[in-house]
């Protein structure tokens, strides 16, 4: 569990979002380009599937004395121009990262109405090219957690930046 603020000053723990079917936890920030790269692509994925009771929640644990661009101040900013559809969290102490055991940004934990884990990973297999997916991790496994299946591919490398660690 985390207890976390949130950039529309709300604070969240996972106890708010568990009236949903899914949860994606994404470790993220806002200066990693393999972030920004993913990141209309993660917000395309909460508008689709948010009135199926899918949740995305993005947190960032960057250290931000080091990296001042992913403070809360500057993530208040992101959120409000790219008008994101899920809260984005603030992990100061970095606990909820270690937690989790997350190493980059973006990382993608998946969890069904039990919260067991059922994906891990990455949204696509290119971050570059968006015309170019050929695999899309994350759709496929909420396509696959809401039709009742198991998961095709319950763990995708993540890619992207380290997490920055105090």
């Amino acid at each position: 569990d985390f207890s976390l603020p949130g950039v529309d000053g709300v604070r969240y723990s996972l106890n708010d979002f568990k009236q949903k079917k899914l949860l994606g936890v994404i470790f993220t920030c806002n200066h990693c380009p393999y972030a920004q790269a993913y990141e209309d692509r993660i917000i395309a994925i909460q508008r689709e599937y948010a009135e199926k009771g899918v949740q995305l929640v993005l947190i960032c644990s960057n250290d931000a004395e080091n990296y001042p661009e992913d403070n809360l101040e500057q993530m208040k900013i992101r959120a409000r121009e790219k008008r994101y559809p899920f809260p984005y969290l603030r992990d100061d102490s970095q606990e909820a990262a270690k937690a989790y055991d997350a190493a980059c940004t973006p990382e993608i934990y998946l969890f069904d109405g039990e919260r067991r884990l059922r994906f891990h990973g990455r949204v696509d297999d290119n971050y570059e090219e968006p015309k170019k997916v050929k695999k899309q991790y994350l759709r496929d496994a909420i396509d696959d957690l809401l039709a009742g299946l198991e998961v095709r591919v319950p763990e995708s490398h993540p890619i992207g930046c380290s997490i920055k660690w105090a």
